[in-house]
């Protein structure tokens, strides 16, 4: 995946990246050839710096529909020589998924898109799974023959097949291809259902790892072997140790835990923070000034999953260290410090947003702890967040604890936010917004009329109406 470049929060085209409800409301004021060539831009070069979590697909459709926009740009992205070069889902899934909600919406120049997509091009499988839940059965059908051709008829071409049946998001096409009349296409599908159901049971029969009556050496060895092939498995080997530990191996857990392997090590803390072991304290502070980066980054991660007292008194000892383990009990005060770390928390989240920027990885719980805590002092911080960042996910939350940390919230972020890209900040909105802004009342009539919309937010919607149903 590519790192996409933010243009400027201030610009139209910053604003669609970041998926603001700003962005909308810009876009419908602004010449419509310029909100396109923005819009176009977004769809085609994925702004998300996270595409998995972050939502887009439906924002940008929306404003496809609102500015009655073409799909010409769409089509020969999608249709593009270097489709068959680049396979990555990350080029072609968010023009994909923007092209499923138009359908949805009854655009019938997406659903052909799709339909050829699906039966030419690369990311096929993700066009499939669009087409399931928004094209007819005859639709369907017709892609039973390009699909499968895809797939050689020999031994390893029949285990591709197989693969794509069992590992298919949306399983309604392989169903209704099972029961195609044509028996060259049902056959073949039975066919690979039976065989992906055969490979799923024999994995389930063969698991690998941790078996019963291993011991605790036997764990870290795991663990270390993990660590050596590239994969963090401190984790899984820390629950292998409740259930392998006995009292007589605290002795040995304790010494992995200063001193032994890399994994062994990172296994051990995870063990000991979880069971609330008051010797995890020194151990943390020792493994973070002695360790190398996997183990201090374990020890980190231990010490922030603790939820005792004396972790908490601890994190106000550290948070005024300039180091990691400064920041992490500054997150640990955001969880689960009183009102008096108030001053402790908005020091680290100022500090993050001063050496990090609007983006640093930390603020999310900063800003999560400045909203728990109600500090009134972090608003002006918080919506330099709100503005500047390019996580969806981020703006979400510092809209929360806006909301409850700035009077003027209602009146001002809350109203872009019922347009935002994100349905948990549309949601906070429909619950906070002021109805004195006309736009706020015919937005929030047509989200409980828009059948895409998420049922969370129409949930909020109607809690409105019933509040005050003469303004609504």
């Amino acid at each position: 995946m590519f790192d996409p470049v933010i243009a400027p929060s201030g610009t139209l085209l910053g604003l669609l990246q970041r998926g603001r409800g700003d962005g909308t409301l810009h876009a419908l004021t602004a010449p419509r050839a310029e909100a396109l060539q923005a819009l176009d831009h977004c769809v085609l070069r994925d702004p998300r710096h996270d595409w998995q979590v972050e939502n887009r697909s439906l924002y940008y459709a929306r404003l496809y529909l609102d500015l009655n926009g073409g799909l010409d740009a769409i089509e020969a992205h999608l249709l593009d020589p270097e489709d068959a070069l680049d396979t990555d889902e990350s080029r072609t899934g968010l023009a994909l998924a923007v092209l499923g909600h138009l359908a949805s919406y009854g655009r019938l120049d997406a659903l052909a898109l799709l339909r050829r997509y699906a039966a030419q091009g690369a990311n096929w499988a993700w066009a499939l799974d669009e087409l399931a839940l928004r094209d007819d059965d005859a639709g369907l059908r017709a892609l039973a023959v390009p699909v499968l051709a895809r797939f050689g008829t020999d031994a390893a071409g029949e285990a591709e097949l197989a693969a794509a049946v069992r590992d298919a998001f949306e399983p309604r096409p392989w169903r209704l291809w099972a029961d195609d009349p044509r028996e060259s296409v049902s056959a073949r599908v039975r066919a690979a259902g039976e065989a992906g159901s055969f490979d799923r049971w024999q994995r389930q029969m063969n698991p690998t790892g941790p078996r019963p009556g291993w011991s605790v050496d036997a764990v870290f060895e795991w663990a270390q072997q993990g660590l050596e092939r590239g994969a963090a498995l401190h984790v899984p080997a820390a629950r292998c140790l409740v259930a392998v530990a006995a009292p007589e191996d605290r002795p040995e857990i304790l010494a992995a835990a200063r001193s032994g392997t890399d994994g062994a090590r990172c296994t051990a803390l995870r063990y000991l923070a979880d069971s609330g072991a008051p010797e995890t304290l020194d151990l943390v502070e020792a493994a973070v000034a002695d360790g190398p980066g996997v183990v201090v980054d374990a020890a980190l991660d231990a010490f922030e999953r603790m939820r005792t007292p004396a972790a908490v008194d601890r994190a106000r000892r550290w948070a005024q260290r300039p180091d990691a383990l400064g920041a992490a009990a500054g997150r640990v005060l955001a969880c689960r410090g009183a009102a008096k770390d108030s001053e402790l928390v908005l020091g680290a989240l100022r500090e993050a947003v001063r050496g990090e920027g609007p983006d640093a990885p930390t603020l999310w719980t900063l800003v999560d702890g400045a909203g728990r805590l109600g500090i009134a002092c972090a608003a002006p911080v918080l919506r330099h967040i709100y503005r500047e960042t390019a996580s969806s996910h981020l703006r979400g939350r510092a809209a929360r604890a806006l909301a409850a940390t700035d009077p003027s919230f209602a009146a001002g972020f809350a109203v872009e936010c019922l347009w935002d890209c994100e349905e948990t900040t549309r949601e906070l909105a429909a619950r906070h917004a002021e109805t004195g802004d006309a736009r706020v009342v015919e937005r929030l009539r047509r989200l409980a009329a828009d059948p895409a919309e998420e049922d969370e937010v129409q949930t909020a919607v109607r809690s409105r109406f019933e509040q005050d149903p003469q303004t609504l």
